[in-house]
């Protein structure tokens, strides 16, 4: 098993950047795929990013392509999401996930941080 605990998040205006982290304790955190997903009140879980176990092969949602970055460093059992140029639509709470293997799909995941909230204003 993994625990997974996201940090990082807070209130930005537009245009302003964040970086979130996610720290990982158990299972070396390279024996998993890891993803980023969020959820805006009253809407669904949607996927945001995922990185290979090595760190390679980064994949984006098409609404933050060019703006989000996805990194890990197994070293330091962490995983990162640069959020650059932020908009007011990408408010919603941050969850980071593990998985088995390279999934978008959030039902595929095995472990799930608690969550950050993130907030753009206009």
């Amino acid at each position: 098993q993994v625990q997974l605990v996201e940090s990082g998040g807070g209130l930005v205006q537009a245009g302003d950047s964040l970086r979130l982290s996610c720290a990982a304790s158990g299972r070396a955190l390279s024996s998993y795929a890891m993803g980023w997903f969020r959820q805006a009140a009253g809407k669904e879980r949607e996927f945001v990013a995922v990185i290979s176990r090595s760190g390679g092969s980064p994949y984006y949602a098409d609404s933050v392509k060019g703006r989000f970055t996805i990194s890990r460093d197994n070293a330091k059992n962490t995983v990162y999401l640069q959020m650059n140029s932020l908009k007011p639509e990408d408010t919603a709470i941050y969850y980071c996930a593990a998985a088995r293997a390279y999934y978008t799909s959030y039902s595929l995941y095995d472990y799930w941080g608690q969550g950050t909230q993130v907030t753009v204003s206009s």
